[in-house]
This record gives C-alpha cells, sequence and structure tokens, in this order.
C-alpha cells in the first residue's frame, strides 16, 4: 500500500503544478493584451512556469501545460488571439525547459531560443495580416523605407534605400531583439529557480559577469 500512496501523492502533485503553472501563463497573456502598463515584464515572465514545470515534471507534464494554457485562452479570449500565445512564448518555453533539464550550454538554449521568438514573431504578424487582409509586414517595412529616404535627403544623402534593404534590417533588429530578451529569460531563471529548488546550468565563464548579482 506504501508504494501505491508514493504513487498517488506523486500525481496529485503533477497535477497541481501543472493547473497552477499553466493558469499562471494565461493570465500573463490575458495580463498582455488588457493591462496598459507592465507590458516588458509580462514579455518577460510569461515562458517561465512552464519551463518550470517541466523541469519538475518532464517534457510530457509541459506538453500538457502548454494545451491547457492555450484552451483556456481559447475560451477566454477566442481561437485567434488564444492559441498566439504559443507563438513564440509556448514553444520558447519548452525549448528552454528541455534545455535546462537536460543541462544543455546556455549557447545552445539562448542562440536557438533568440532563432524560435524570431520565427514567433513573424508568425503572429502573418495571422494579423490574414486578420485584417493585408501584409502588415511589407506595410510596416514600407513606412520605414519612405521613412529612411526623407531623412536621407534632409541630410543631403543622395543614396536610395531599398524595399529589400531595410526588410533584411527589420529582420536583424527583431532577431536582436529577441537574443536580448532570451538572455534575460536565462538571467531571471538562473536568480529564481534555484529558491524553488528547480536550478537550471550554470552560464559559461564568458556570461557569468552578466548574470552575478553579487558585486566584485
Amino acid at each position: 500500500m506504501a508504494p501505491s500512496r508514493q504513487l498517488n501523492r506523486r500525481q496529485a502533485r503533477q497535477l497541481m503544478d501543472t493547473a497552477y503553472l499553466s493558469a499562471a501563463m494565461a493570465l500573463l497573456w490575458l495580463a498582455l493584451y488588457y493591462l496598459p502598463v507592465g507590458s516588458p515584464l509580462f514579455r518577460l515572465a510569461l515562458p517561465l512556469p512552464l519551463a518550470l514545470l517541466q523541469l519538475r515534471h518532464g517534457w510530457r507534464c509541459a506538453l500538457e501545460g502548454v494545451a491547457v494554457t492555450a484552451l483556456l485562452l481559447v475560451v477566454l479570449m477566442g481561437p485567434i488571439r488564444g492559441p498566439l500565445v504559443l507563438f513564440p512564448y509556448g514553444a520558447l518555453a519548452l525549448w528552454l525547459g528541455w534545455c535546462w533539464n537536460r543541462r544543455t550550454s546556455w549557447w545552445w538554449s539562448w542562440g536557438i531560443g533568440s532563432l524560435i521568438g524570431t520565427a514567433g514573431f513573424l508568425v503572429r504578424v502573418a495571422v494579423l495580416s490574414v486578420l485584417v487582409g493585408e501584409n502588415l509586414w511589407v506595410v510596416l517595412t514600407t513606412a520605414a523605407a519612405g521613412l529612411l529616404e526623407k531623412l536621407a535627403g534632409w541630410f543631403g544623402l543622395a543614396a536610395s534605400i531599398e524595399l529589400v534593404q531595410v526588410q533584411a534590417m527589420a529582420l536583424a533588429l527583431v532577431w536582436l531583439q529577441n537574443l536580448v530578451v532570451v538572455f534575460a529569460l536565462h538571467a531571471v531563471a538562473y536568480w529564481i529557480f534555484p529558491k524553488l529548488k528547480a536550478a537550471i546550468p550554470e552560464p559559461p565563464r564568458l556570461l557569468q559577469a552578466l548574470v552575478a548579482l553579487d558585486s566584485p
């Protein structure tokens, strides 16, 4: 009877963690959409609950958590805005949790995580473009190209700016932004998760000075 009670207790803890951490991610997504302040903090915290779930209970519980979060947000926000939490935050949570659970190097989790974040941004732009019936990426980059040409004219620069160059520059800026965000996710998890008994791998030597809380 003792092993059975132990197994039931473990399953109950998995169920409780999955429910609470999935609900936490859903609430952060709702706050990101509807609250006028705190957007950077919400974006930074979004992948962490399910990454913590994977560190505690493995990838199967993390997949269940992603499914629960998506279904909950479909009920609360509808079939379009709700599942957008998967791009990139759900995918990023699964990737970071998988890497941290297997103690892989920060270089892998950070580098590929930034690409996942960039791909998720493009997916969101594509979905919103379908909803409004216009290619928002082209609209934004065309407006940026026109603004850059005006600035070049004001400063007496005769070189014309092509749309392809502006799009490549915009894509590079999106990737750089995600590079910073994913590194910040590593730093926050490195500071907080040990207090929750779910430590992530140590940072590489080159990055230790950037995440150390104590002053030299």
